[in-house]
Order: C-alpha cells, then structure tokens, then sequence
C-alpha cells in the first residue's frame, strides 16, 4: 500500500469511494435521503493536508480534512474536521486503509500544528469506527435522522399547548437558552460558552430568529420546552430539499418525564408533514446523557463522529 498526498485528479474515483460509503450506510438507515452527487472533492487538494492510498493504480481509499482553525471547541488548540464526503476506504481491509492514512495525514496536520483532529464516520461502519479508537480517538458528536412520521404512544399531559412563535417571541425562550449553554458547560459536557450580556443575547435571538423556526410547549404563559429548526445542518445529506433539520432543543427539568417533549416533537413532526417535508434530522454530542438517552428512541443514528487532542508535546518547537 501506498500513501500518496491526495490531488485534485484524485477527485473523481475519490467520490465514487465516498458515494459507495454513503450508499453502504443508507442500506443500513433507509430514511437517508438519495443522493445523485457529492459536494465537489477537488477543493481539498488546496490546502495538501489530505492523503490517498493506492495499490498499484487502484485507489484504496482517501482522506481529507477542512482548512483548519484556531480555537478549535473552544480550546487554544488549532482543529480540523473532514466531514463524511471527505474520506472514505474500500471494503476489504477497511480498518487498515484508515490507519495508514490517518498515520500520514495526522504527520501532515501535527506539522502544521493542528492538534484537534475530527472525522465524521458512518454510524454502522464498526471497523472503521475500532480502526481509529485504536489510534486514540474517542466519540463526541451523532447526526440522527427520521422519516416524518408521527410519533407512536404519545400522550402529553393536559394544559400543554403547542404552537410554533414568531420572530417577535423569540425573547421567551431566552431563559431556555440560557439554561442549555449552562447545561452543556457542566459535567460530563464541559462544553463552555460565555453568556452574553442582555443585548448581545436579543441580537443573537434576531439572528437565529431569521435562521431558525421556533416551535414551543407551553404551560399557560411559561414556556415549558422549546425546539428550534433550520433548513441546513452540518453535511451534505442534511442539505435535501425534502429535510429540515433541529438545530436547538431544551426542555425545563420540572418538565420531564412527562411526555411533554415527545409531544412537542410530534406536533413539529406534524406541521413539518403538512408543508410537505420527509425528513428530520438532529446533531447531538454522545456525551450530553440527556441528549444521548432521548434522541435515539425516535432517530436513527447515521454518523458518529470521533476527535482525538494531540498533545502539546508533539509540536516542534
């Protein structure tokens, strides 16, 4: 095997690599949706932090990697991310494919002082998934999807309404959002982000108002949960014109257990249906509990991404 850096005349047998991949996991989860093409590989050969193994003429597999970035999850640390149409390996020998590769592309990027490496891998590719646990990796973010079909069994309590605001009530699920930033900055998580002062907060809320759909649980005046939806989400498969896509949820803890966010779900699962929409889909970190105890009873996962921090030590001084 052969380790080569990945070229833009890699590109077209590269899709057909990551196309086959993506077919693979689609048998796996059917309410992916078909996909004629790929968002073009070429542009990865720009920055040369990508790699490509072959066996004679044949390409084995290749992986690829966005331009990196400072302040990668909020550290000091330079990260980069190749998202799932930026690698992928042929079937025989997959688990090996990825090491060899990894092991010449992680050279490349450490070089560069790129320390936080992140690849989105396919939910149901165990080999793959073990091939870079193995090299340190351990698991962080899902997407999730569904087919827009109502829930099963779901009886929400009496007093709840459901409804979806409009951009001038976007103010009433600030405190939610508050609490959710507080949430993920706490233990297992530690994920944190400043709160911001109360302007900065409504110019965001302005903002994601004119990204987002709002849909809320109400208690009387109290909003009780809140689930915020876009047309976009983080790979080209959430990009279908038939999919939208859940981009921010909480639920207050007074209010759990109580079917309260269930219903919630399946009345935007509803009013998604009616405007003629097939697909749901969700991201979550595997390590917010809450998050990785409710999301997969209604979604199925479909990517599970994995990071790895390099230590400081291997920098050249």
């Amino acid at each position: 095997m052969k380790i080569v850096e990945f070229d833009s005349a890699h590109a077209a047998v590269a899709a057909e690599l990551a196309m086959a991949d993506y077919e693979e996991e689609r048998e796996r989860v059917p309410a992916l949706p078909v996909m004629k093409t790929l968002p073009d590989l070429r542009p990865f050969a720009d920055n040369h932090l990508g790699v490509a193994a072959f066996e004679g003429d044949e390409m084995l597999g290749f992986l690829c990697c966005l331009e990196p970035w400072e302040h990668a999850f909020q550290t000091a640390a330079k990260g980069t991310f190749s998202p799932m149409h930026a690698h992928g390996a042929r079937k025989e020998g997959r688990g090996v494919i990825y090491q060899r590769m990894y092991q010449a592309a992680a050279e490349k990027w450490v070089k560069k002082g790129i320390t936080y490496h992140s690849i989105a891998l396919y939910a149901h590719e165990e080999t793959a998934l073990s091939a870079f646990f193995d090299y340190g990796f351990g698991r962080r973010c899902v997407d999730a999807i569904r087919s827009m079909e109502p829930l099963e069994g779901c009886f929400p309590p009496a007093g709840i309404a459901f409804r979806e605001l409009d951009w001038q009530e976007a103010g009433r699920v600030r405190d939610l959002r508050r609490m959710l930033k507080e949430h993920m900055g706490n233990s297992p998580c530690f994920m944190r982000t400043p709160v911001g002062e109360p302007e900065e907060c409504r110019e965001q809320e302005r903002e994601t108002t004119n990204e987002c759909r709002i849909f809320a649980a109400e208690d009387g005046k109290k909003v009780a949960a809140f689930m915020e939806v876009t047309d976009g989400g983080e790979n080209f498969a959430t990009l279908a014109g038939d999919m939208r896509n859940i981009c921010g949820a909480y639920c207050l803890p007074e209010y759990r257990g109580r079917n309260i966010y269930q219903g919630l779900l399946d009345y935007v699962i509803l009013m998604l249906k009616k405007e003629g929409f097939c697909r749901l889909g969700v991201d979550y970190e595997s390590f917010n509990s809450t998050a990785n105890r409710f999301w997969p009873k209604y979604f199925e996962p479909y990517t599970k991404s994995v990071v790895r921090r390099i230590d400081e030590c291997a920098l050249e001084g």
